[in-house]
């Protein structure tokens, strides 16, 4: 075999184990999802997919992160979860991630219900976190096992408002 030949055969031969390679990273339906790790114990690992934009479009895109659970409350006073949404980079990748921190206490105001008010279901949240828009990677977030992940999409106006000078 000449030179010639063997500098084509490692050619092939490295372009064959780049696609294999990239067939095991990229092959799945959740490609950007294999880079982040499974949720440990105690947490569960949501996932946001957003609906594609234009790169120029997004900018005028934020999604808000509003992490909670279901609880039991008396209807009259407000409550809070003592969390916060903490942002992480993923190391080796350089991904965003979120994940929920803090340990949950329940913070509320101290209104004195009427007498026999029922009790009422309602979503107590942690503080909520802006994120910027991305669609081409998912947004990942990590919060205790019970707690639910939602979100909301928020467009900035398309007109500016000129602010008065003082």
């Amino acid at each position: 075999m000449n030179v010639r030949n063997k500098s084509k055969s490692l050619a092939v031969w490295l372009t064959v184990a780049t696609l294999l390679q990239a067939t095991v990273v990229f092959g799945s339906g959740d490609s950007e999802l294999e880079a982040f790790p499974p949720a440990t114990e105690g947490m569960d690992r949501f996932v946001i997919e957003l609906a594609h934009k234009e790169r120029g479009e997004e900018d005028a895109f934020r999604v808000e992160l509003v992490v909670g659970k279901q609880m039991l409350t008396d209807g009259v006073n407000l409550y809070r979860l003592g969390n916060t949404i903490e942002r992480r980079v993923l190391q080796g990748w350089g991904y965003t991630y979120y994940e929920v921190v803090g340990k949950g206490e329940t913070i509320g105001t101290l209104m004195a219900p009427p007498e026999g008010a029922p009790m009422v279901e309602q979503f107590v949240t942690a503080t909520p976190l802006l994120v910027r828009y991305n669609s081409r990677l998912p947004i990942v977030v990590y919060a205790p096992s019970g707690y639910q992940v939602r979100y909301r999409i928020w467009r900035a106006d398309e007109v500016f408002n000129e602010a008065d000078r003082r």
